[in-house]
């Protein structure tokens, strides 16, 4: 399909990315669009900045895949569950299995996926579709024909990424120290030659900003200017 490049947006929870996308997209209206992933919480509670929501995920959890706005607002996460269908595990595992999905990855019980209708419904509109994955979906998108741009946004240290999770207070120990882990990781797998078109530092965010705007010139005067 032809139009502007798609953008896969990587890195570790903590390191900025949702606070640049957001920035990103209130400066660009119009320019970018996400493609709506699935999602299975295994999860019974979900407690959030103290808030403890028990009665909303079992109604979530249907065959049904429902959106849910409504239900979790941008204030409280960090990436707006706006942005997520939940579905069942059975579902999602059937879409895996039948190669719908153009990434999928699993965390501490949890399943993620993007559909390949859901990125090519952006691409239709003209918009720079913009994929947000963890450093499996990268590699897997990898294998496809999709050719991103491929932008990893890393934290100057873990030391900080800690102290920035830290600071959310919206983590137990466990499940903080299991982010810690996979940001090691993630921060490694950055540095291999040719995973990342980019890989930038968030140590100030603006000057981030400027580095990923100026990545994105290009993508983004392609779709001013068909409009």
């Amino acid at each position: 399909m032809s139009g502007p490049r798609p953008v896969v947006l990587s890195g570790p929870s903590g390191a900025g990315k949702s606070t640049l996308l957001k920035k990103l997209m209130k400066d660009h209206q119009g320019v970018f669009g996400f493609s709506v992933s699935r999602m299975f919480l295994g999860l019974s509670l979900i407690s959030i900045h103290g808030k403890t929501w028990l009665n909303k995920l079992p109604m979530l959890l249907g065959a049904t895949l429902l959106p849910v706005a409504a239900i979790f607002s941008s204030d409280d996460l960090e990436t707006s569950f706006s942005y997520y269908h939940f579905t069942t595990r059975e579902v999602m595992q059937e879409g895996i299995d039948n190669g719908e999905f153009i990434e999928n990855a699993e965390f501490s019980g949890n399943m993620y996926g993007t559909s390949k209708a859901a990125v090519e419904d952006v691409r239709a509109k003209n918009l720079i579709c913009i994929l947000d994955v963890d450093i499996q979906g990268v590699r897997r998108i990898k294998e496809t024909d999709l050719n991103p741009i491929y932008i990893s946004i890393q934290p100057p240290s873990i030391e900080i990424l800690e102290q920035r999770l830290r600071d959310r207070q919206t983590e137990t120990e466990d499940s903080l120290q299991k982010r810690l882990e996979a940001a090691r990781i993630d921060m490694e797998l950055s540095k291999e030659p040719g995973v990342f078109d980019v890989v930038i530092i968030n140590d100030d965010l603006e000057r981030a900003y400027e580095e990923l705007k100026d990545i994105l010139n290009e993508e983004i005067q392609k779709v001013q200017d068909a409009k």
